[in-house]
């Protein structure tokens, strides 16, 4: 028997598999947007940067006040302690708003700088920026 190559037939069995192909890397590709969207690392890398450019373009001897209020609500839906979300050690800050992770980014301005959780507002953050004491 002859086999017949070139009918009719050929060509849409190639362009269903071409089609199914696209649909499941589609497919995949929305999931991972999905979940990276309402994931909280987004939050923590926004709010490390911000956080590193108000230090940047502060003076010192600064009180800061930045509402976190989503942030926050993130940190308790994980059973975060919300006192510790936000930690500078040396000239980086960290956002760490789950178990595991966090966002890390340096600032570069030279200066001393303490953060806590307001008191008299559960949803900011306090920024104390004061002068490096420089030792010679």
């Amino acid at each position: 028997m002859k086999s017949i190559i070139g009918k009719r037939g050929d060509i849409l069995v190639g362009d269903v598999i071409f089609l199914v192909l696209n649909l499941v890397f589609l497919s995949i590709l929305v999931i991972f947007i999905v979940t990276k969207t309402n994931d909280s690392s987004i939050v923590e890398e926004k709010y490390a940067k911000q956080i590193a450019l108000i230090i940047d373009s502060a003076k010192p001897v600064m009180r800061i006040n930045l509402n976190m209020e989503d942030a926050i609500d993130k940190a308790q839906d994980a059973n975060q302690n919300i006192a510790e979300l936000v930690k500078i050690n040396g000239n980086v800050v960290t956002v760490k708003l789950g178990e595991k992770g966090g966002y890390s980014y340096s600032f570069f301005n030279n200066v001393n700088v303490s953060t806590y959780l307001d008191n008299s507002n559960n949803k900011e953050y306090v920024l104390i920026i004061n002068e490096k004491n420089s030792t010679k």
